[in-house]
């Protein structure tokens, strides 16, 4: 299991960007990790790596960002207000997933069952007041 430490939300950003680089669309992507673990600077990184040029911001309240504009589509959704699989369906949002594009998950616990066999996991951890840490999971 890959561990890498970054000090800074450029590093992580940088570390996102270059994650980009091997992407063909189709993948989705599982961030686990509380509230300032730098998930929205990853999506930012990986967003300006698929040639997004605009603001990339936290869905918190809106549940999904589109990021259109780029090599290909970025979908970002943050389900910390949705409770489970159902609300997730019922608000149609199972149509991101998989998609013709790239989707990022924060909080996929909500929708564990109905995630594709394929999504990668990735951790997302404080260390300090400032590093971050990255892992896929197992």
């Amino acid at each position: 299991m890959a561990l890498t430490i970054f000090n800074s939300a450029e590093a992580t950003q940088a570390f996102g960007e270059g994650w980009a680089a091997g992407l063909v669309g189709g993948e989705v992507f599982a961030l686990h990790g509380v509230l300032g673990a730098g998930k929205t600077q990853l999506v930012k990184g990986l967003a300006r790596g698929l040639g997004y040029t605009g603001d990339v911001t936290s869905p918190t309240f809106t549940i999904v960002h589109e990021y259109q504009g780029g090599r290909l589509p970025l979908y970002h959704l943050d389900l910390y207000r949705i409770q489970n699989e159902k609300d997730f369906i019922d608000i149609g949002l199972e149509e991101y997933i998989p998609s013709n594009g790239v989707t990022i998950i924060e909080w996929p616990e909500r929708i564990a069952s109905i995630l594709p066999p394929d999504t990668q996991h990735w951790e997302l951890e404080v260390a300090s007041l400032t590093e971050r840490v990255i892992r896929k999971k197992a």
